[in-house]
């Protein structure tokens, strides 16, 4: 059974009753679910997964005048719920493990993630914001949440990047995409430089993998989920196992890494991002970046983003 699965049912049987018992009168204030940074909040979880940071937990999210007024009690009465629950329990916890769960006051679980309470404020703060963090912000599910302060910031997220943003980082991606595949990866081979042309390649697997979630506007998650989560994605999914295999390769794939280029290429003219017929991805770039309607956004170094 899965971790959210685990962490409803352990919710339903003891989190909802606590709260209905205990605070009766916060019970539509209080909202519960299970999103954030862990496997499980992915549902990628496996049994691999429980060997750290991993217990039968859930998220309650409450604004700052609920905290002021039973912020205390509310995380007393959390920590008293049974340590473990259908065989599940906490077996070891990392330093990064700390905070994930139990009482969270709505501005702070979303600054961890957006750096303000809420969504960011301007289309530089959404660029330079770290895709992982924002796709910690919107994974999991949300059991319960009357009040809807939490699911309304959560659904802003949701929507994705600004469109300018979305188009400013696929720009970016095109350019390393090009210079680092299409362009470096073979010259450095040839040279000798084997090194070198391996970074070039882990440069193109990258900023592709990071090109497809953008092309389905979704935020890439951290690395060692990049893959998993592309896989099930509506457009490109096919392409991104290619992305995959590459990574696998340690003879010349330059043919391949043109196939993703050409996938790529024949998304962004669906998407109207670009009409060109190149088959290199720089000019697509400079395409996009033209289309880019914010003058600061369409002003920054192609490659910035």
């Amino acid at each position: 059974m899965k971790g959210l699965e685990i962490a409803y049912k352990f919710y339903e049987e003891y989190g909802r009753e606590m709260i209905h018992t205990m605070f009766p009168q916060y019970e539509n204030k209080i909202a519960a679910g299970l999103v954030g940074e862990g496997s499980e909040c992915f549902g990628f979880d496996d049994y691999i997964s429980r060997d750290h940071d991993f217990d039968p937990g859930f998220c309650l999210w409450i604004t700052e005048e609920t905290e002021k007024e039973i912020g205390f009690s509310l995380y007393r009465a959390y920590g008293k719920l049974p340590k473990e629950f259908m065989g599940v329990k906490l077996m070891g916890q990392s330093f990064f493990g700390t905070g994930r769960k139990g009482v969270l006051e709505i501005g702070e679980f979303y600054s961890r993630f957006t750096g303000r309470k809420g969504v960011p404020q301007s289309l530089l703060e959404w660029l330079y914001l770290p895709e992982h963090s924002l796709a910690c912000a919107v994974n999991g599910q949300v059991f319960k949440d009357d009040g809807g302060e939490f699911t309304a910031v959560r659904n802003q997220l949701l929507a994705g990047f600004p469109e300018d943003v979305r188009k400013k980082k696929i720009a970016a991606r095109a350019v390393i995409m090009a210079q680092s595949g299409q362009y470096n990866y073979e010259r450095m081979a040839k040279r000798g430089e084997f090194g070198a042309a391996a970074m070039a390649l882990a440069e193109f697997i990258r900023a592709a993998v990071s090109m497809i979630y953008l092309l389905n506007n979704r935020y890439t998650p951290y690395y060692k989920w990049m893959f998993k989560g592309a896989r099930q994605l509506p457009v490109l999914a096919s392409t991104a196992e290619q992305v995959e295999k590459l990574a696998q390769r340690s003879d010349n794939c330059q043919k391949e890494i043109e196939n993703i280029c050409i996938d790529i290429i024949e998304e962004l003219k669906h998407q109207g991002l670009t009409a060109g017929s190149w088959d290199y991805l720089e000019p697509h770039a400079f395409e996009i970046m033209d289309r880019i309607k914010d003058f600061g956004i369409r002003s920054l170094h192609v490659m910035e983003g």
